[in-house]
């Protein structure tokens, strides 16, 4: 235990200070064009991402991407960890992730988070919020790029359920496109609000899409079954 300790310790420790220095040098690179603005993203994303390789032993694999069709899609993805909030911006690149806005008001990290072209929406807004992000995933499609959203709104511990919210529906209903469910295993390895990072392999599983077209409550309970069938299958094959 004191070797994952250590390691996680480690980890943490460059994390921050990895990320510290990244954002202080790269900082003027926000008043660039779009495309040098992601460029920095995905470097600071992979610098983690091998940096977790290297002190924690953790790693990733994907499966599934030819179920991916061609053209901008909704990807509705499981979310047990910090974990897919770095790894999924690299595994589904071009891709704007609804996230809440606060997150923007972190010193350039935030800042940057804005200007890659994320879906920032106010939780608590209810309509107003919806119809925030139905407008901004649809001038997301037009720029040819895909939607990532978390169906349950946050991170969820394994074993513990929360409800589908009305977010994904409403982007169903309204931009006629697939819906992409993915599932994975990452709090088995990371988990929500946990120190120690374990080593082995992350599954992340990306399913069929759901075609546009159904109603909303077959969609949900379609979507659901889903990701929490193939995400029990993976969480279950890492013990």
């Amino acid at each position: 235990m004191f070797s994952l300790g250590l390691r996680s310790f480690l980890f943490n420790v460059g994390w921050y200070a990895g990320t510290t220095i990244i954002a202080i040098v790269g900082a003027p690179i926000l008043l660039l064009p779009r495309r040098y603005v992601v460029a920095w993203s995905l470097f600071w994303i992979d610098f983690c991402l091998g940096w977790l390789r290297l002190t924690c032993r953790l790693t990733h694999r994907v499966r599934g991407l030819e179920n991916l069709p061609a053209g901008p899609v909704i990807l509705a993805c499981k979310h047990q960890s910090s974990w897919e909030t770095l790894a999924f911006s690299r595994i589904f690149p071009q891709s704007a992730t609804v996230l809440k806005r606060e997150l923007l008001f972190i010193p350039v990290v935030g800042w940057a988070m804005a200007r890659v072209g994320n879906i920032a929406v106010e939780r608590g807004e209810g309509a107003k919020a919806l119809r925030s992000l139905v407008r901004q995933a649809k001038q997301t499609l037009a720029e040819g790029r895909s939607i990532l959203i978390f169906p349950e709104g946050t991170r969820v511990a394994i074993g513990t359920e929360k409800p589908y919210q009305v977010g994904t529906a409403a982007l169903y209903r309204q931009l006629g496109v697939p819906v992409v469910p993915v599932a994975l295993n990452s709090g088995v390895f990371w988990g929500r609000r946990k120190f120690i990072k374990w080593p082995g392999v992350i599954d992340v599983e990306i399913l069929p899409p759901i075609p546009p077209g159904l109603s909303r409550e077959t969609f949900m309970t379609t979507l659901r079954e889903r990701i929490e069938t193939a995400t029990d299958r993976l969480v279950k094959a890492a013990h």
